[in-house]
């Protein structure tokens, strides 16, 4: 996510730090830790503004949640939602997914969210979807076996894309549809999905249920 930089950016994180993991290879291993009382360690990989983020957090009280968000000026507001809220049971990380298996341990956590990513429509740059094998791989490590992707985009082609990736990896899809919401809002919607429901833009989502993958070579 690219937003324009906000001259306020530090006082507005400093002032959320009691939800953002500052040292997030520190708590590999140990994420419960921060709620020992947890059902469940759920991760959603680009939480943005983070009204899906909340949202959920708030639906579950039980549950662990970590946000991912590279953009600072989006995870900032996401952070003063969950401040607003009160909420004690998410905390947010500023860092690159790629880097994941530094911080989670084998098997650590029990469902990924992954919602409306950068689709890089263009051909060369398919390796830098957040659905591609490299990716697939490094989250079916870090999920326990059994664990879940629940996967939503609006853009059709990346959903092919990842459906044809996911079967080359033998990854398990369930509740597979190219439109959610066609007999009305379903689940909990990120705001970028309210707005594309609003427009009558199809929602595609899979849930994808996974195993530890150890091959490293990509074809």
């Amino acid at each position: 996510m690219r937003m324009r930089k906000k001259p306020n950016l530090e006082p507005r994180m400093a002032a959320c730090a009691a939800w953002q993991v500052a040292d997030p290879a520190a708590q590999k291993g140990c994420w419960r830790a921060l709620k020992p009382d947890c059902t469940a360690l759920w991760v959603e990989v680009g939480c943005g503004k983070g009204k899906f983020t909340v949202e959920t957090t708030q639906a579950n009280p039980t549950v662990l949640v970590i946000a991912i968000e590279r953009c600072r000026e989006a995870m900032v507001m996401a952070m003063e939602k969950a401040k607003a809220m009160g909420l004690t049971n998410v905390f947010f990380v500023d860092m690159d997914v790629a880097l994941m298996e530094g911080c989670f341990d084998q098997g650590e956590i029990d469902r990924l969210f992954i919602n409306f990513p950068d689709p890089w429509p263009r051909s060369k740059n398919a390796k830098r979807r957040l659905t591609y094998r490299t990716f697939l791989r490094l989250y079916s490590r870090v999920l326990k076996n059994g664990g879940e992707i629940h996967f939503k985009t609006d853009n059709a082609k990346l959903f092919a894309f990842t459906l044809e990736e996911l079967e080359a990896l033998n990854l398990p899809t369930s509740e597979v549809t190219d439109d959610l919401h066609a007999n009305g809002p379903v689940g909990i919607m990120t705001g970028y999905e309210e707005k594309f429901y609003n427009l009558g833009t199809p929602i595609h989502r899979c849930v994808v249920t996974t195993h530890h993958i150890f091959e490293e070579n990509d074809q």
